[in-house]
């Protein structure tokens, strides 16, 4: 496939691979790297700024319409489908499931089961067919995938756009003195520790959660928060509230519960907090448009069984 790219003037000064990559956005990165480019009719260098009127064609090699390969399915797990037509389906995704196959996770991801299900798009990719978006390994909820190219396409564009309503459940440590806020802060890989995302004042991207309190149990200093993204970063509800003082019950990464467990006097919370792993982050709901009918759709999920427990044993407190 051929493409072909005259460039604008709100375009000049940008890296090639990034010009190509908005352009392009159905197509990973390295995929476009992987393309024959030329720049002013030369053998293009990704790394070159682009000037306007710059011409740029890309030859991207014909793939799959959809991907359903033997070498990739798997059925480790009974999948929760919400939703299912020939475009697109929609998953409530098990904590501890892994997206799709990477390194360290070759079998077992929550793709592969759909792959044993239905296909999906192959525009994702070989191991990320279908895949607009994605959650954590360790938080469940609300998923949809791409069947078609025709909804992958579009997808991409709501999901780039934030033309969507996505809501998480978190149960989280202390309990505040508002009813709601609003959350701004820039969020870039730390410096420190590569796995992990951090708040910055410079650089990074821009990020903005809105929180609302549902619940609070002041006895033990716990609340039930529904958060709401206006941008999708990676770990952003996480990081957000851990910044906030209001880290993510049984979060690894950004809980900080160790130093909070010394206040819990309760002995099924105790043990509850000290034996679960992942953090008690839901996505409760997903609201947008249908990619290729434009009918309106709301999906919810309803709490995992472990946060359900949760909540039962701080009511009973």
């Amino acid at each position: 496939m051929r493409r072909e790219f005259t460039v604008l003037p709100e375009n000049v000064g940008m890296r090639l691979d990034k010009f190509l990559s908005a352009q392009m956005p159905e197509f990973s990165r390295s995929e476009i790297q992987r393309a024959e480019i030329t720049h002013n009719g030369i053998a293009a260098k990704m790394g070159a700024r682009i000037r306007e009127n710059d011409s740029i064609v890309i030859d991207m090699p014909e793939r799959k319409t959809s991907t359903r390969a033997s070498d990739s399915v798997s059925s480790d797990f009974d999948l929760d489908i919400l939703y299912e037509d020939d475009d697109i389906i929609v998953i409530n995704k098990p904590r501890g499931v892994v997206m799709y196959p990477s390194v360290g996770n070759h079998t077992g991801t929550l793709v592969q089961n759909i792959l044993s299900h239905t296909h999906l798009s192959a525009l994702g990719g070989d191991t990320r067919p279908g895949v607009v978006h994605r959650l954590d390994r360790d938080t469940s909820g609300v998923m949809i995938f791409a069947k078609s190219d025709v909804a992958y396409r579009n997808l991409v564009k709501i999901f780039m756009a934030h033309d969507l309503t996505r809501k998480y459940t978190a149960f989280v440590w202390g309990v505040p003195n508002w009813e709601s806020a609003t959350i701004t802060g820039n969020i870039a890989r730390s410096s420190r520790n590569r796995q992990k995302m951090s708040m910055v004042k410079s650089g990074g991207k821009d990020a903005t959660t809105l929180v609302s309190v549902s619940d609070a149990w002041t006895r033990v200093g716990v609340s039930q928060f529904t958060c709401t993204l206006l941008t999708g970063r990676t770990h952003q509800i996480r990081v957000h509230l851990s910044a906030h003082g209001f880290p993510v019950l049984c979060d690894p990464v950004y809980g900080r519960g160790a130093a909070r467990l010394g206040s819990v006097k309760n002995s099924e919370l105790l043990n509850f907090l000290k034996t679960h792993s992942g953090q008690m982050l839901h996505a409760s709901v997903l609201e947008l448009t249908h990619p290729v009918t434009g009918e309106k759709m709301k999906f919810r999920a309803p709490l995992p069984d472990d946060m359900s427990e949760l909540r039962e044993i701080l009511n009973d407190l």
